[in-house]
């Protein structure tokens, strides 16, 4: 790649000038006054090359781009340990994503979501689409950990709740099809809370995928033909996550250029409300403050991926120059 030579190259002239910054301490107990200000002249002239060295070196890290290119990609964040209060984070952190796709101007397309009567989320599936997207969200895939004191806590004890956030890239020539013949359509009257509506009519519906043995259900319209649309969408969803899945893990280089991505059990991030304090357990520097502005998904939470990206590309070029030395 050109663009790897030249960030080697780079590095090179860079040990060059430290080399040469050090040969001119050697010279410091000259006693000239005119050999002392041609010394400072030269040091500051090395310093400001230094300085734009480092600068072009990091530029041409975050520009190296050694992954294959991806539309699109489906995000999942699923609630984990911690009941209630993992699904209300769920949701915080949904939201905060839905922010970040507005902060980047991305589209995104909802897939499904299972929600709570309490404004918690289950399980939401998203697609993202843009060329940059997957770029920036794979850093994102982990454990997220929250610690604060719950709204139904009355003891004032601090819980500690995760939720398990998937980032799946999708090729461009990516797509689930639906044959009429591998689906098995049932209809139900439906349960559970309704009003009049429920247990009237056949509204309910469940489809399997015979293929996979994958089955879905809706009930969350009044009308059959609309949960039949919606039961489609989910199968589609999963359908989709599975196969993503699938060829992701066949992918050695892909598994390799992730950050916390392919290890799900991984906890990458802690955010503990108590202290206002974002923790990302990957990288130095990794605690922020300002809880509220991070999880509103805009400058904050892309300063902290700016962060990963640069420790990635960091740890790339050293791996490199170290074989090429």
């Amino acid at each position: 790649m050109l663009l790897l030579s030249n960030v080697v190259e780079m590095f090179e002239q860079r040990k060059i000038i430290v080399e040469n910054l050090g040969s001119l301490k050697e010279l410091k107990e000259d006693k000239d006054d005119e050999m002392q200000q041609l010394l400072k002249e030269e040091r500051e002239a090395y310093g400001n090359i230094l300085v734009r060295l480092d600068n072009e070196i990091m530029n041409g890290i975050l520009s190296m781009d050694d992954e294959e290119d991806y539309g699109s990609l489906i995000m999942e964040v699923t609630a984990g340990v911690g009941g209630q209060e993992a699904m209300l984070f769920a949701r915080e952190l949904f939201d905060m994503y839905c922010g970040y796709v507005d902060y980047k101007e991305w589209d995104v397309e909802m897939l499904h979501s299972e929600d709570t009567d309490i404004g918690g989320t289950r399980h939401a599936t998203t697609i993202i689409s843009s060329p940059e997207a997957y770029r920036y969200l794979k850093y994102e895939g982990g454990v997220h950990r929250v610690q604060r004191i719950p709204a139904t806590e009355k003891s004032g004890r601090i819980h500690t709740s995760t939720v398990t956030v998937s980032v799946i890239p999708r090729p461009d020539d990516f797509e689930v099809d639906l044959k009429d013949k591998d689906l098995k359509i049932e209809t139900k009257r439906a349960s559970g809370a309704g009003g009049q509506h429920v247990n009237t009519t056949d509204s309910a519906v469940r489809i399997v995928h015979l293929p996979t043995g994958i089955a879905v259900e809706c009930q969350t319209e009044r009308s059959q033909v609309k949960n039949r649309e919606i039961a489609k969408q989910k199968l589609v969803a999963k359908l989709t996550q599975i196969e993503l899945e699938a060829r992701f893990n066949s992918s050695q280089a892909l598994r390799k250029s992730q950050v916390g991505q392919s290890l799900r059990n991984e906890k990458i991030r802690t955010y503990n409300f108590n202290q206002d304090r974002i923790t990302d357990h990957r990288i130095d520097g990794g605690t922020v403050h300002n809880l509220k502005g991070f999880l509103q998904g805009g400058e904050e939470l892309d300063a902290m991926i700016e962060k990963l990206r640069r420790a990635q590309r960091r740890k790339q070029l050293m791996e490199i120059i170290q074989r090429e030395s």
